[in-house]
């Protein structure tokens, strides 16, 4: 009976995050999108200028599907290039600033890059990077004025490009959704970064996800301390134009600046990786008056209680999520109850660090027995696999259909990391997969111990992993970083964890000092690892 009824114009189009720009330009015009230092601009100039970028790159022979790089920090350039290319079916890939040559120029080859367009702060990294190049693509320098020096590597600068671009370019929408849109290559910290797709539906839902599950409001202020280049934002650029909000840039993390930007623009909602809001809460007492209704996302491990206690002592409302790469960013959601808030500050951060239920339109997160693929018990005990399925998961990996197949096996999105569910349906990590500490034939899960670390006063950081030994197989090494001006003796650290872990978890090696990063703020384990393996050997 309804078969007749098939898709036309008046009845169906392709979901693209293109749409939500020419709607805020229209819309909104005048209403401030982009803080850079002192400049300034609207929605209007904005679209014009994604027009411009689009028409000067086809005139450069850029089409359906090629493939457009940036190494750029949070700057306006990076905004806009979420669009322009896209406007021809072009496709980004935005490029880690703080990795090697070596990796750069993997990433620019396997992603067939014709265009890269670098900030002169990264010059001498990209010249590095190219001259590995087995094809270099064509770089277009991008002249930020919030820096003064650094070489120019290409024939033309970013605003030069702009200005032979028509302001008029029509922009048309994709016509399947399913097209590309982005590549954001992982870590490779395993091997070989792998190259993960994503198609214009899923940017699209995924910012609008964002707006459902955090309940951002129209014209909401953006502080840029999420890197652009991390699984494109977490897509806030594209769900900042769903609401014509304005977005502040931010080049680097800098705990002063963050937190005057918040006050001087009245800032309303930011984004980091536990490291950032732990940096935030360690601030001096004086700079941190004056915040209101702040509100800021964190990913991954949820901070320990006594970081959110400062946070809210601040007037900064912490929300944690959960995502990853191939699932573009956050595609679950911790979501505070009400009646959480009468609970003492240490059950809040327990159930703060669960990391939830798959956000709106992520169709499902399951935990999953990973032989069988069958739902363990809700009982918070037994562990599985952390799975999900849906619209908000990428297209997959780029020229690596064995690994795509690996990651989808049995119609999910393998993630890797365990977890347990609570009654209520809630899910928690208790490790990554390759994350689990086994001393003596007993799984320790070096979140239990991280987490634990974090409750004493000094630590800022902590991470853990595995030291070979030669009785137990292995037992749990603790890296730590202290906060400023404070100490931590080891006996003393050894004495924390034996008054809150049971015997065989404790670590038998404590080292103090910076921990490495990525630019993301993720703590870099296979590092650690390496350290520790090195220690074995001098023990």
């Amino acid at each position: 009976m309804y078969k007749d009824l098939g898709r036309n114009q008046a009845n169906y189009t392709a979901l693209s995050p293109l749409s939500f720009l020419r709607k805020a330009a229209t819309v909104h015009p005048q209403r401030l999108a982009v803080i850079h230092g002192e400049r300034r601009l609207d929605w209007a100039q904005v679209y014009q200028r994604c027009r411009r970028l689009a028409s000067a790159l086809q005139r450069m022979g850029i089409g359906k599907g090629d493939t457009v790089a940036a190494l750029l920090p949070n700057t306006p350039a990076m905004i806009e290039l979420h669009y322009g290319p896209a406007m021809l079916g072009a496709v980004l890939n935005t490029l880690n600033t703080r990795l090697d040559a070596q990796t750069l120029a993997f990433m620019l080859d396997h992603g067939e890059a014709r265009i890269v367009f670098s900030d002169r702060e990264f010059a001498p990294l990209m010249e590095r990077a190219l001259a590995l190049c087995e094809r270099p693509p064509q770089v277009i320098d991008v002249d930020d004025v919030e820096i003064e020096e650094g070489a120019f590597l290409g024939q033309i600068e970013y605003e030069a490009l702009l200005a032979s671009g028509d302001p008029e370019f029509v922009c048309e929408l994709p016509a399947d959704e399913w097209e590309a849109i982005t590549l954001n290559y992982t870590s490779g910290t395993t091997g070989d970064p792998k190259g993960v797709v994503y198609h214009h539906r899923g940017a699209y839902l995924n910012a609008v996800a964002n707006i459902i599950d955090w309940g951002m409001p129209q014209h909401p202020v953006y502080l840029w301390t999420l890197p652009m280049f991390h699984c494109n934002g977490w897509c806030f650029p594209w769900t900042m134009a769903a609401v014509a909000g304005t977005q502040v840039c931010l080049r680097r993390f800098d705990r002063k600046q963050v937190l005057e930007l918040m006050r001087e623009h009245a800032v309303s909602h930011y984004c980091g990786a536990p490291v950032i809001h732990a940096a935030l809460a360690a601030a001096p007492e004086h700079s941190k008056q004056g915040l209101v209704g702040v509100k800021g996302q964190v990913a991954g491990a949820a901070p320990p209680a006594a970081v959110l206690e400062e946070m809210e002592r601040m007037g900064v409302e912490i929300t944690h999520v959960y995502g990853l790469t191939e699932v573009y960013g956050p595609a679950s959601i911790c979501q505070p109850q009400a009646e959480w808030a009468q609970l003492p500050i240490a059950e809040r951060a327990e159930l703060n660090s669960r990391q939830g239920v798959a956000c709106l339109l992520q169709e499902d997160m399951q935990v999953l027995d990973p032989d069988t693929l069958q739902p363990v018990p809700w009982d918070g005990a037994s562990v599985g696999e952390i799975m999900f399925r849906g619209n908000i998961t990428m297209q997959g990996y780029l020229k690596n259909p064995r690994a795509t197949a690996e990651a989808f096996a049995g119609g999910w999105f393998h993630t890797g990391d365990l977890a347990v569910v609570y009654a209520n349906g809630a899910v928690k990590i208790r490790d990554r997969s390759k994350d689990v500490i086994i001393s003596g034939g007993e799984n320790i899960s070096s979140l239990e111990l991280e987490d634990v670390l974090c409750r004493h006063p000094a630590v800022l950081a902590a991470a853990v992993v595995a030291k070979p030994d030669p009785k137990w197989g292995e037992t749990p090494c603790a890296f730590i970083e202290l906060k400023e001006t404070l100490e931590l003796a080891d006996e003393d650290a050894l004495a924390h964890c034996r008054q809150h872990l049971a015997g065989f978890k404790v670590p038998r090696r404590f080292v103090f000092g910076p921990l490495p990063r990525t630019a993301t703020g993720k703590v870099q384990k296979f590092t650690l690892r390496d350290a520790a393996k090195e220690l074995a050997d001098l023990d």
